[in-house]
């Protein structure tokens, strides 16, 4: 079949199939990938009812990442309409909220506001979507700063 015959089925069962794979966290802009770990440390930490701080400072490499992270998780925990799903801390791919967290940081990271919209649009209320914004940019300038 040629490429531009597809049927409108076949397109959305190729996006259906697409959206079955999930992403890799290496495929992600690496200030992004590092938020998402910094997400599983904390959820795992919750989970313990240990303070994450501490071994968050020390993995990132500076304690004021590590609050900037927290602040910006604690805004997107008010924020999301469910709790965010997390993989577990080793595993290589991606949640699909982890996904839009991922994509939301990376548009932080190109100073993509309507980017950065689109990826919570009708997922977030949007008088909650500048809080998050404005978090998200706060921690990708601690990391610019640091890095």
């Amino acid at each position: 079949m040629m490429k531009g015959s597809r049927t409108p089925a076949t397109r959305a069962q190729e996006w259906v199939e697409a959206l079955a794979r999930p992403a890799a966290i290496t495929a992600l802009q690496p200030v992004a990938a590092r938020f998402i770990y910094s997400l599983r440390l904390v959820a795992t930490y919750q989970r313990a009812r240990r303070d994450p701080a501490p071994e968050l400072a020390q993995r990132l490499g500076q304690f004021t990442i590590a609050i900037k992270s927290l602040q910006l998780l604690d805004t997107i925990g008010h924020a999301w309409p469910d709790p965010v799903n997390v993989r577990r801390f080793c595993c290589c791919h991606l949640s699909h909220d982890e996904l839009t967290l991922g994509r939301m940081m990376e548009a932080a990271w190109r100073g993509d506001e309507e980017g950065f919209a689109r990826q919570v649009d009708g997922l977030v209320r949007s008088e909650r979507i500048d809080r998050i914004w404005n978090d998200a940019v706060a921690l990708v300038m601690a990391e610019a700063e640091y890095s």
